[in-house]
């Protein structure tokens, strides 16, 4: 999944992705994954774009804060361990 506000963002300043990993301290590679969303930055790395972008982490990230609400799920592998 793409992480569309993160790439706007970088685009909106006239950001390369290499750039970015430059101020960020970050290899180019991981910067291009992370906006990809094929790799996922640890908490450092997000506030480094926090302050960057000047936008909030959840808003760059939102799949790293999405909250499913499975609870469907939850109450079956319950009832199933339950009634071993």
């Amino acid at each position: 999944m793409i992480r569309k506000r993160l790439v706007r963002e970088r685009v909106k300043k006239g950001l390369t992705q290499k750039q970015v990993a430059e101020i960020l301290g970050i290899s180019e590679v991981f910067v291009r994954k992370i906006e990809k969303g094929t790799a996922n930055p640890g908490r450092k790395t997000m506030l480094k774009f926090e302050l960057l972008y000047g936008i909030s982490d959840r808003e760059l990230f939102p799949d790293l804060f999405y909250v499913d609400d499975d609870t469907i799920c939850i109450k079956t592998k319950f009832a199933l361990e339950v009634s071993r």
